[in-house]
This record gives structure tokens, C-alpha cells and sequence, in this order.
């Protein structure tokens, strides 16, 4: 039965997550961890590391290891959690399949039209949110801890975040760099 729900939730998520992988996290968190209760916030926080740092995008990634997750959490082992990733990184490209099957020679016939930029133009606020939404999702005390509960945690991590900000930003540092240096760091620093 979890397979059928995680399906239908990914194939939802796949559906409306505009924005690509940064986008859906939000969709992805709300639905694994506050709907269904399939993840606590904590895996879900050590599921997007783990998808920023393999090879791929990050909502394709998010969606295996979740639907891995979903499934080995139900109580199933082995093969079955594998059908889970399966299941859930298809129900999560479906849609992009079909729509993009569907639309492909329309839109490049119809492009340049007033109404189809004005539909782009209506979407580009909606993305910023979701990026916005799922950036905020992710400062969390999973990921900063508190300052009342550790303190030392807390502004290490407040100091990595800003540091990052500011090397990908302004000092246009590749971000693979940034993210050694701040695991790198991290080790140092946290343990």
C-alpha cells in the first residue's frame, strides 16, 4: 500500500514543483515528513545533504533516498526499499515526461507569444518563493542546532552558512569547493 501513496505523492510533487529540485524540497519535506510522517525532520535534513553531494539533481536524489527511506521505515528491507526509490523517483519524473512529450512542438510554435511569456512571467515569483520556502525550511535546529541548546553548534553553523554565502556569492567560488571546504570545517570545528 505505501507504494501506491508514494506514487501518488511524488507524481503530485513531480506535477506542481516548478522551480526543479531546490523548488519541490519544500513539496518534498511537507509531504514525507509533516503529511505521511514517513521521515522524522532529522532524515529528512541528512536526505538533502546526501542529494547535494552525489551527482544529479537534487529533487530526483531527495525523492529515491526518501522513497527509500519511506519504505525501510515501514518495515521493509532490501529489495523492497529499492522498489521504493524506484517507485518514487518515477512517479517524480513522470509528469515532466508527459508534459514535455506533450508540449515540446507546441511551445517552440507558439514561444514567443504574449501569452505564453506572460504565463513565465506569472511563474518566476512562484519559483523564487518555493527556493525561498525551502531554504527556510532547511534553518532549522537539525541543521544550525539553538543557540540556548549549543551555542557553539549554533554560530559555527551560522558562521559555515555565512562563509559559504559569501565564497559562492561575491567571491564566486565554485560551490564544489565550497562544499569540501565546509565539511572540511565542520569536522574541525563541530567534533
Amino acid at each position: 500500500m505505501i507504494f501506491l501513496y508514494l506514487f501518488i505523492t511524488f507524481f503530485e510533487i513531480g506535477l506542481f514543483g516548478f522551480g526543479g529540485g531546490y523548488g519541490m524540497l519544500s513539496l518534498i519535506q511537507t509531504e514525507t515528513v509533516i503529511h505521511h510522517h514517513w521521515l522524522t525532520s532529522a532524515e529528512f535534513t541528512n536526505i538533502v545533504a546526501i542529494s547535494q553531494m552525489t551527482p544529479g539533481p537534487i529533487g530526483i536524489n531527495a525523492a529515491t533516498y526518501c522513497g527509500y527511506a519511506a519504505v525501510h521505515n515501514a518495515g521493509h528491507n532490501g529489495l523492497m526499499a529499492v522498489l521504493g526509490s524506484a517507485t518514487a523517483t518515477f512517479a517524480l519524473v513522470l509528469p515532466s515526461l508527459i508534459l514535455m512529450i506533450l508540449i515540446s512542438k507546441m511551445f517552440m510554435k507558439y514561444m514567443n507569444t504574449p501569452v505564453v511569456q506572460t504565463v513565465f512571467a506569472g511563474l518566476r515569483p512562484a519559483v523564487v518563493g518555493l527556493l525561498a520556502a525551502a531554504t527556510l525550511l532547511l534553518m532549522n535546529a537539525e541543521n544550525f542546532s539553538a543557540p540556548d541548546v549549543n551555542p557553539w553548534q549554533f554560530w559555527i553553523s551560522v558562521g559555515l552558512f555565512v562563509a559559504t554565502f559569501v565564497g559562492t556569492k561575491y567571491m564566486k567560488i565554485n560551490p564544489i569547493h565550497m562544499i569540501g571546504y565546509a565539511a572540511l570545517a565542520g569536522l574541525l570545528l563541530l567534533y
